[in-house]
This record gives structure tokens, C-alpha cells and sequence, in this order.
């Protein structure tokens, strides 16, 4: 979590924060949203194209760039042999890493193409990666950044023209929009699927790396889940299909092309060592805690909650999805006081009547609680220095049970000493050779996370759940 510039989405549509939600990747929808863009300041003679301003804002949501000499050069000579078998070999693309666990790949028109570290790890050959960037090269490809924004226009105004005289409020427009703006987009990525895959087995890759890399995200997501399944694949207004949609569709499109290389040992060789999941230095979790060696802080979750660290905030939910909480970090203009601050309209519907002026792990504090149906809330707002911490809970139902374990939660905020921020180290991944007598509970035991080791495992080495590895392969462990 770093220090947002604006109020971000992660709550918001709940909370009704300020801020707008950003659009996420083209693999799966929702998967590891960062909330909205930060905007950065431009720099003095900066250059500031509309591209240029793209770039930066997703460098900031997204923990900027990240930097491996040997990973960057295998990905450039990836692109450079899939770019030779496009439909246009005559365009350019850049690819920017990006410093993040979330998987997340996508592109702007310009050809920048991004993918995040969390990706490139779930990966386990350079079919796989290669199919997540010639997919996004499709998009830039088949120009579908400016179609779709065309098709919104179309619709747009096509059902105003025609629209209900009933419906003042111009919603139903809207809604009529979004539902033709969704299929639309889903339209496009499995025509992005078929080109991503075309080029792909061209440049002599297997193009079954499509369907493998896609499985591999929808075992990733179920995991995440508390249920054991993604909510958000169901969301039908989701600008992607479902992943055993794409997948079936890319499987069609792989077994249209002949086989190809995987180079795994090539590829399992440039990640060796790369940084796996949170880096520490911008706050990381450790079972219901998070802990910010920079900013020298922590704080514990309520019990049952699980937490998970963006670019903008901290957010945290609980099985079963009836509570939830959101940290960031503000540094207020003109340095107000908490209750004036808690008022200013950051937040919507306070109860001004239970503001209350307090600590919490001995800090100043006001807390407050707020209504917006059907949620309840309790805010807490803690300065330290000049910066303000602002905690705020949520819950389906209140309850005295809820209400204290949020106050608890919020007052378990703590400095850290200084051997604890020294001490927080990046877990990498380490590819080790399988030896005789290795078994798949063996090797996740090695792992250094914090629970469903086997589980994880399984996921990390594209492993389904009657797979063994064999003595003499190789598989990445992830280690401190």
C-alpha cells in the first residue's frame, strides 16, 4: 500500500468514497482489481501525450515497473518472434513488466503492453507467456480500444433516441448501454483469443499454452476464493467471458494449428529468483496481519478475515462476504482536526451523532459510524504525524459481536520496531530439481506461505490434482 493521492474504489460503490474505478485486464475480469489510477504530477517539461499519461498512471497503480535484466531480454526476443508472425510485422511493441502479484495483462492502443510479475509466475513454460502477450497484441491488432469506444457512442445514442419516456432519470439508457457494451467487449476477446493463438503457434510456440495459462488463472482465482469459486466470473455484466468459456474457445483455436515448444527449462531458467506475491517494502500480510516496514506500522484483521494489499488500500473481507474493511493513508490539506476531517465529505451519511474523539493503539482517533443500505459501518480515523489512517468496516447486519471486533482491529494498530521492518524480506521463487523420494506434499511443505501449501503447489506448477512431478524435473517453490 503506498500513499494514494485521491481516494480510491474499493469500497466505493459501498462506501461512496470518492475516486472512479479503472478497467481491468482482458484475461480475467476483476480478478486483481487496484481500484482507480492514481493520477501523478507531471514533472516540469515533461512530456504528457495521452499515452505518456496512460503509462504513468498504470506504473502507479500498479507498483511501477519492475526490473529483471534476464527476464526483460527473454520477453523482448518473445515479442520480437511473435511480432515476425503477426498479420503486422511492421509494428512495434514495448513491454513494460509490472512490480505487482495481481494477474493482470493488457494493452493500450499505442502497442505498450503490460503484464504484471503475479502473471509471469503463475506461468510455467514460454508457450504460456506467450500466448497472454500475443493475445494482447491481438487487441492492439484488431483495433479494439477504439472500436469499443465507438460501439459506446453507437448504443449510447441509438437508445436515447428511442428511449423510454417513463424513464426520466436516463438509468435505463445506461443499463441498456452497459449490457450491449459487455457483450461487445466479450465478442472481442474471443476474437483476440483466436488471433493471440494464430500468432502464437506461427512464431512456433505450442499454441496450446493458451488454454494451460487460462486453466491456471481459474484455479488461481478459486483458490482466492473463500468458497472455492470466483463470484466475479458470474457477473454477467463483465467486459470478459468466463474462464471455461475462454478456455473451451481456446482449446478449439489451438487444435486448429500444429504443435509447438514449450521451452520450459528456458523459461523456469529466466524466473528463477524472481520476486513472488507482495514486496514487503510497500507493506505486506501475514495471515490476518499487515505490516508496513516503510511506513513503520501494522494492524491485525478481525478474526475470520482475510486480507489483501493493493497499490491504494488495504481491503479485507471475511468468509461469506457479510463484512469487509478498507485502510489507506491520507495527508490532509491544511492539517484539520479528525472530527472536522471525518465531516469534509470524503465519506457519505456519518452519523453525527456517534462521533466520539478517542485513541487507538495510542494514537489520536474519532470514530463515527455510518448507514447505507444494506451495509453498516464503522469509520475510524487515527493521526500519526501528519498523515491519517482511515479505517473503515462494513457489515451486512450490526451487531455488539461486530462492532467490537472492528474496534479491536482498529486498535491494534501498532508501530513497528525496527528489527521487524529490517527484517521483512521479498519471498522469491526457486526452481529445484525433483529428487527420488520427492512427493507433492514434500515439496509444499518447503514452500514458504502461509497456507493450502499442497494447493498452491498444484497451481504454481500447472499441476492438477492427481499429477506428480517425476525425479529430474524441475518446479518452482516459493522461499524466503
Amino acid at each position: 500500500m503506498r500513499r494514494p493521492r485521491r481516494a480510491v474504489a474499493a469500497l466505493a460503490v459501498v462506501l461512496g468514497l470518492s475516486g472512479s474505478v479503472a478497467g481491468c485486464s482482458s484475461w480475467i475480469a476483476g480478478l486483481d482489481h487496484t481500484g482507480s489510477v492514481p493520477r501523478e504530477p507531471r514533472k516540469s517539461g515533461e512530456p504528457s501525450t495521452p499515452a505518456q499519461r496512460e503509462h504513468r498512471r498504470i506504473l502507479a497503480s500498479y507498483g511501477g515497473a519492475y526490473r529483471d535484466a534476464r527476464l526483460e531480454a527473454m520477453i523482448a526476443a518473445m515479442v520480437d518472434r511473435l511480432v515476425a508472425a503477426s498479420e503486422r510485422p511492421d509494428l512495434r511493441y514495448k513491454v513494460t513488466i509490472l512490480d505487482s502479484p495481481a494477474i493482470n495483462a493488457f494493452a493500450l492502443p499505442t502497442g505498450d503492453l503490460y503484464v504484471t510479475r503475479g502473471l509471469v509466475a503463475l506461468a510455467n513454460d514460454n508457450a504460456e507467456l506467450a500466448a497472454v502477450l500475443s493475445h494482447e497484441m491481438a487487441h492492439v491488432l484488431a483495433r479494439h480500444a477504439a472500436i469499443r469506444e465507438d460501439q459506446a457512442r453507437r448504443v449510447a445514442s441509438a437508445t436515447l433516441a428511442s428511449g423510454d419516456p417513463a424513464d426520466t432519470t436516463g438509468a435505463l439508457a445506461l443499463a441498456r448501454t452497459k449490457l450491449a457494451i459487455a457483450s461487445f467487449s466479450r465478442a472481442q476477446e474471443f476474437e483476440a483469443d483466436g488471433i493471440g493463438v494464430g500468432i502464437a503457434a506461427r512464431s512456433g510456440f505450442d499454441p496450446h499454452g493458451a488454454p494451460r495459462i487460462l486453466s491456471a488463472m481459474g484455479r488461481f482465482a478459486a483458490l482466492r476464493s473463500a468458497g472455492g469459486t470466483d463470484a466475479r466470473s458470474l457477473d454477467f455484466l463483465s467486459s470478459h467471458p468466463a474462464t471455461p468459456e475462454r478456455i473451451e474457445n481456446a482449446l478449439a483455436n489451438a487444435r486448429q494449428h500444429a504443435a509447438g515448444s514449450r521451452d520450459r527449462a528456458a523459461f523456469l531458467a529466466a524466473v528463477d529468483g524472481m520476486v513472488y506475491g507482495e514486496d514487503p517494502v510497500e507493506g505486506f500480510v501475514r495471515g490476518r496481519r499487515f505490516l508496513h516496514p516503510k511506513l513503520g506500522f501494522g494492524f491485525t484483521a478481525p478474526e475470520g478475515f482475510t486480507l489483501e494489499n493493493t497499490a491504494q488500500a488495504v481491503i479485507g473481507s471475511r468468509e461469506g462476504g457479510d463484512q469487509a474493511l478498507r485502510l489507506d493513508i491520507v495527508r490532509p490539506a491544511g492539517d484539520p482536526s479528525l472530527t472536522a476531517y471525518l465531516t469534509s465529505g470524503w465519506i457519505e451519511n456519518i452519523d453525527t451523532g456517534s462521533i466520539e474523539e478517542t485513541t487507538a493503539g495510542g494514537f489520536p482517533a474519532v470514530t463515527a459510524t455510518a448507514k447505507g443500505d444494506p451495509w453498516w459501518f464503522r469509520v475510524v480515523l487515527i493521526r500519526n504525524g501528519a498523515e491519517v489512517y482511515r479505517f473503515v468496516f462494513a457489515a451486512k447486519t450490526r451487531t455488539p459481536e461486530a462492532d467490537r471486533a472492528f474496534r479491536e482491529s482498529a486498535n491494534s494498530v501498532r508501530r513497528l520496531s525496527l528489527a521487524e521492518a529490517r527484517s521483512a524480506k521479498p519471498t522469491r521463487l526457486a526452481v529445484v530439481t525433483v529428487r527420488p523420494g520427492d512427493t507433492v506434499e514434500r515439496l509444499a511443505a518447503r514452500m514458504a506461505l502461509p497456507d493450502r501449501q499442497v494447493e498452491r503447489f498444484r497451481v504454481l506448477n500447472g499441476l492438477g490434482p492427481a499429477d506428480a512431478p517425476r525425479p529430474g524435473d524441475q518446479v518452482k517453490l516459493v522461499v524466503e
